[in-house]
């Protein structure tokens, strides 16, 4: 299995796993307000719907994808609000249906691109690999609203090694979305897997240095989780900027969670 065909398969076991949250919830679930303000369950599906055909359109119709993006003349925030309009009349079994075809083209798409072409994307064009760990971030981001909403304790497994990477990989997202100067300085990452094994990223005698839980990496970084509440230790005055700041996706801050709102949960951790 080449490393395109991995993360693929990856994207599609993390996508299976959101889809169990909701496959079988009643129509009052899909309209409970879950953490982001403003957003019920339908909306988190609907959103990673929109998610999964723009891929589709970045790996197999570029000039689709151009062409959605050019209506949000450069704001993703409002490419999403409109997009959510689109759903806003289905039912929940409709949105459901839509969701699961979106997620089966898109999955399609990626893994006829080949591994050393680029598509199109938000920012640059990128490896057809990077855009399904970018949509593995998604998955892990509003999957968890959906079952912080439900009152669901996720199973976590090392399939977030491409979450943490692609994490690692736009580290600078934090600081250009707040318009602040990104440091001239390189990171290095020590994280304990759900599986327990220790990743490392970026220079092994890097002087600033983040160490922790793998999982409370990807929540913080998705802004699912406040600082206050992960098990994660920056060394170093510009890595501990970085945890108050870190940021996985283009776009606005938005509200972020507050201090204490999940503090001392349980998770599940599956090898």
């Amino acid at each position: 299995m080449t490393e395109l065909q991995h993360v693929i398969a990856t994207l599609i076991a993390e996508g299976d796993s959101v889809d169990r949250l909701v496959a079988d919830i009643d129509d009052a679930q899909w309209s409970l307000p879950t953490p982001a303000p403003g957003w019920a369950v339908r909306h988190q599906v609907a959103h990673l719907s929109f998610i999964f055909r723009l891929a589709t359109a970045a790996a197999a119709a570029p000039e689709m994808f151009k062409a959605i993006a050019a209506k949000s003349e450069g704001n993703f925030d409002r490419a999403v609000n409109a997009a959510l309009a689109e759903y806003e009349n289905d039912t929940s079994q409709e949105l459901l249906a839509r969701w699961r075809a979106d997620r089966a083209k898109g999955e399609q798409a990626l893994n006829a691109v080949p591994a050393t072409s680029l598509v199109p994307w938000l920012v640059r064009p990128i490896p057809a690999g990077v855009l399904a760990a970018a949509g593995m971030m998604e998955l892990v981001a509003h999957g968890q609203d959906i079952a912080d909403a439900l009152g669901r304790t996720r199973e976590w497994t090392d399939r977030i090694k491409y979450v943490v990477g692609f994490a690692v990989q736009v580290w600078d997202f934090g600081y250009l979305a707040r318009g602040l100067k990104t440091p001239d300085v390189q990171f290095g990452f020590e994280l304990t897997a759900p599986s327990g094994a220790i990743w490392r990223f970026g220079p092994e005698d890097a002087a600033q240095r983040i160490t922790g839980s793998a999982v409370d990496f990807c929540l913080l970084a998705t802004r699912r989780r406040h600082r206050a509440d992960v098990d994660l230790v920056a060394v170093g005055a510009d890595a501990d900027h970085w945890l108050d700041i870190a940021q996985a996706y283009r776009g606005g801050v938005g509200a972020g969670r507050s201090p204490g709102q999940f503090r001392g949960e349980a998770q599940g951790l599956v090898a």
